[in-house]
C-alpha cells in the first residue's frame, strides 16, 4: 500500500516540476518548431505507401530539406532549452518555413512549413511570466506615502 502512495506522491511531484518548468519557457512553440522539421526531412528521403502505391518525393533539392529540417528541429530546442533566445529563435523559424515553401517539397507538403510559420509566431509573442503578479488588477505591493502625503508610483 505504501509503494502505491510513493508512486502517486512521486509522479504528482514530477508532473508539479514539469508544469513548472513547462510555464517557463515557450513550451508549445518549441514543441511545434521541433515538429515543424519532421516531415520536412521525411518527405526528402523518405518513401510514402498510400493503397499498394509508392510515392518518393525525392528531388535534388535534397540537401536543402536536410538543412531545414535540421535547423527547424535545432530551433525548437533552442526555444525549450534557452528561452531568452525566442524572438531569434521564433523570426528564424519563420523565415526557414517560408524558404522550406519552394525548397523542400512545398514546406514537407504544407504540414511543415504551417507548424513553423505558427511556431516561430508563438515564440516571438510569448513573454516570460512576471516575478511580481497582480492580484484582481491590484499590485501586490501598495505604493507607500512619500513625505509631503503623496504616493509614490
Amino acid at each position: 500500500m505504501t509503494t502505491s502512495t510513493e508512486w502517486r506522491e512521486a509522479l504528482s511531484r514530477a508532473l508539479k516540476e514539469f508544469h513548472t518548468w513547462r510555464d517557463s519557457r515557450p513550451f508549445w512553440a518549441g514543441l511545434m518548431t521541433l515538429s515543424a522539421g519532421w516531415p520536412i526531412l521525411y518527405l526528402a528521403y523518405g518513401h510514402l505507401t498510400l493503397g499498394g502505391v509508392t510515392m518518393a518525393l525525392s528531388t535534388a533539392a535534397g540537401a536543402g530539406s536536410l538543412v531545414i529540417g535540421i535547423l527547424l528541429i535545432t530551433l525548437g530546442l533552442l526555444m525549450w532549452l534557452r528561452p531568452l533566445g525566442r524572438v531569434f529563435a521564433g523570426i528564424a523559424a519563420i523565415l526557414l518555413s517560408l524558404v522550406s515553401l519552394p525548397i523542400a517539397n512545398f514546406g514537407g507538403l504544407l504540414v511543415g512549413a504551417l507548424l513553423g510559420l505558427v511556431g516561430g509566431s508563438l515564440a516571438c509573442a510569448w513573454s516570460p511570466p512576471s516575478e511580481d503578479p497582480d492580484v484582481d488588477g491590484q499590485s501586490a505591493h501598495p505604493s507607500t506615502p512619500e513625505p509631503g502625503g503623496r504616493h509614490a508610483p
